[in-house]
């Protein structure tokens, strides 16, 4: 249900994180947020990221926009943004999500697009990436669309995001940041280090490293039912991300 104007538009709590460690227990709810969409990010993460690693009036780009999160963070903080998905239901949630007050007045476009070609986007236009890719097939977001990456499996992904990577360094300004969350996964009972191969990705195509940052995982729907699976199969739940903050 779309707030009314009155209600809490910024967050009632914020401090700027100055840690290479980030836990966000309260997932935060204020403006538009929820946490219906399965797998978005808090938004405490693209509003840390946004603050000190962009200016006012920026443009940023978010090319896995899922339900919007990055682009209603940008709108309030006074950055323009752009926001792609391959998901026709992801980009009509974005767009909904960012009809905020008029006194927040930077734009927020939202469109279906491919991360692996980002033909409506010019070579050094982006002042700033933050961006939530999906952990290869951990969650599937559709069961048809031919460019969903969520629908790939683990080394097939790696192949197809190192285009990602390539696309992301082209349309980035130089000097300027690209900031990408992703996780790890299992596999057969064994760890697969999707982060680091996704770093490795991005560094490959010419990306500096300039962080790596520890998100705790919490809030997951799922995590009494792995409890149990782990206690059963001797094996430790995933409860960290990595954040993974590039320079151009």
């Amino acid at each position: 249900m779309k707030k009314s104007f009155g209600d809490s538009w910024e967050p009632s709590e914020f401090n700027l994180e100055t840690t290479t460690t980030w836990s966000f227990p309260n997932r935060g709810s204020w403006a538009t947020h929820d946490p219906k969409y399965r797998g978005n990010w808090s938004p405490y993460v693209p509003r840390n990221l946004i603050l000190r690693y962009s200016q006012e009036g920026d443009l940023l780009l978010d090319q896995f926009v899922g339900s919007g999160t990055t682009l209603v963070e940008a709108k309030l903080l006074g950055r323009n943004s752009i926001g792609i998905d391959v998901n026709p239901h992801a980009i009509e949630l974005s767009r909904t999500k960012t009809i905020l007050p008029p006194t927040y007045t930077s734009s927020a476009t939202a469109m279906i697009g491919d991360a692996r070609c980002l033909t409506a986007i010019n070579n050094n236009s982006i002042d700033l990436i933050c961006t939530h890719p999906p952990y290869a097939n951990a969650i599937k977001y559709s069961s048809d669309l031919e460019n969903d990456l969520s629908r790939v499996e683990y080394s097939e992904f790696i192949t197809q995001l190192k285009k990602v990577a390539s696309e992301s360094f082209r349309v980035l300004k130089p000097s300027k940041y690209c900031a990408i969350m992703m996780g790890d996964i299992r596999k057969n009972g064994s760890t697969v280090p999707l982060g680091f191969a996704t770093l490795n990705t991005f560094i490959s195509e010419g990306f500096k490293l300039k962080e790596i940052i520890i998100k705790q995982q919490l809030n997951c729907r799922s995590t009494r039912f792995w409890i149990q699976r782990s206690q059963k199969y001797n094996f430790l739940l995933l409860a960290h991300e990595y954040l993974f903050v590039l320079k151009k």
